[in-house]
């Protein structure tokens, strides 16, 4: 028989991009709220006072009255293997990535080396909050099965894949067409869709793959019409420029992925910070999405992302923190730094966008809004709870938000890891703070 829980607090989610839908028809917010799981599967959503009246007497119930439940948050982009090179001074993308990325992914071949990280950076994800991630392996095959084996084992909805890489990259981290069909081929086989798994195909960024390597990249998300394709695209200005070296006779960076096959509604596209509107465009008519990820791009100095220009085409956006580029796991600070870069770009980034962009805008880049996200009935039952009194300063700020809009705006400008008090995955908590 399948155990009834039930969890109380005040509730928020998303149901719409406030860019689309008017506030306040994108939300739903319930002050005195309980929700219902059954099987991992959330069943009724609503007023305690309508619901707990129905609720079986075997139902365990979970208290967190005072605090707010929202959905588990999405990261749309994140490099596992950078875990130990976080907060690496000094360089724009391609020097940083020589002098401390390629030799830090090197370590990766050893597979105790893989497992052991690969423990401590999922259950950091779950410590900030993070319930579902897209995600970067190293070239090397054993990275990703370390990966998955902990997020099969803590039951996390994770993709992830392994980095292609043949040229213009050291030897410790390169691989071939060849080798790479191979692992691909048997890492589907083996992980995607087992639990709630699922793989992407991961080209580093082109100027790291030979024709040859994504020719087989293109035909293997030809194959598998489930997967994802997940890459990087427009993030420095000296990497486009690269780019226009390797591929003259390509309209522009994206049109280089388009040549493969690798422009479709399945991709999902890191930092495109240097995007025109005619870019934008191709990517709302085949589907594709954008990973928004602030705190990277500007702690690379690598620019600002016009979200407003993304809005206008009609582009999914979610967001993403980019470890180790990006200096915090916590999504709640990358709202912040959001904020900031809009801000700097010449408009406002609502609290409603932000966190549309931290859980149901995720979702839809991700292509799994029916199963996260949300907090709709029939969603997979992963959330987290907000502590409002997490630190001295948010609990005496958020005395004075007399709005859901402000008391959201002040935890993502105020909130990071401590304001998660417990992280559910498929209603199990994965994570309670102390």
């Amino acid at each position: 028989m399948v155990s009834v829980k039930a969890y109380l607090g005040s509730i928020f989610y998303m149901t719409d991009d406030p860019a689309v839908v008017a506030v306040p028809d994108c939300y739903r917010y319930v002050a005195d709220g309980m929700l219902i799981v059954e099987g991992g599967i959330i069943t009724a959503i609503g007023a305690q006072r309508e619901l707990e009246e129905n609720l079986p007497k075997s139902a365990e119930v979970f208290d967190h009255t005072g605090s707010m439940i929202t959905p588990g948050f999405i990261d749309t982009h994140i490099h596992f293997p950078q875990l130990d090179m976080i907060a690496s001074f000094g360089e724009q993308l391609l020097d940083w990535l020589d002098r401390y990325t390629f030799p830090e992914e090197a370590k990766f071949s050893d597979p105790a080396h893989a497992k052991e990280c690969a423990e401590f950076f999922l259950n950091e994800l779950l410590r900030n909050g993070t319930t579902t991630a897209l995600i970067y392996g190293t070239v090397h095959k054993q990275s990703v099965e370390a990966l998955f084996e902990e997020a099969f084992a803590r039951n996390m909805r994770i993709v992830a894949g392994k980095a292609l890489m043949d040229r213009n990259v050291p030897e410790a981290v390169r691989d071939t067409a060849e080798t790479s069909d191979r692992d691909n081929r048997e890492l589907i086989a083996r992980w995607h869709g087992k639990g709630r798994l699922g793989y992407a195909i991961t080209p580093r960024f082109a100027p790291a793959c030979s024709d040859e390597q994504l020719t087989m990249a293109g035909k293997l998300l030809g194959e598998h019409p489930d997967v994802l394709m997940h890459t990087h695209l427009s993030e420095n200005v000296s990497e486009i420029d690269w780019v226009k070296d390797l591929y003259p006779t390509a309209k522009d960076y994206l049109d280089v992925y388009d040549r493969f096959g690798l422009l479709t509604d399945r991709s999902v596209f890191a930092h495109c910070v240097h995007l025109e509107g005619e870019e934008f465009q191709r990517m709302a008519e085949r589907g594709a999405a954008i990973s928004y990820c602030p705190t990277s791009n500007l702690f690379l100095g690598s620019g600002l992302f016009n979200l407003k220009e993304a809005e206008k085409y009609g582009v999914d956006v979610g967001l993403g923190t980019d470890v180790g580029a990006g200096t915090s796991f916590s999504l709640l600070q990358t709202m912040n730094e959001a904020y900031k870069v809009c801000h700097l770009r010449g408009h406002k980034l609502d609290a409603f966008k932000s966190f549309y962009l931290a859980t149901l805008g995720g979702a839809k880049a991700l292509n799994m809004a029916d199963k996260v996200g949300s907090l709709e009935v029939g969603r997979e039952a992963d959330f987290l709870v907000l502590d409002m009194h997490s630190t001295p300063l948010l609990s005496r700020r958020l005395k004075h938000a007399s709005t859901v809009e402000e008391t959201l705006f002040v935890l993502s400008m105020l909130g990071d890891d401590r304001a998660i008090s417990h992280t559910y995955v498929a209603g199990v908590c994965q994570h309670r703070k102390g």
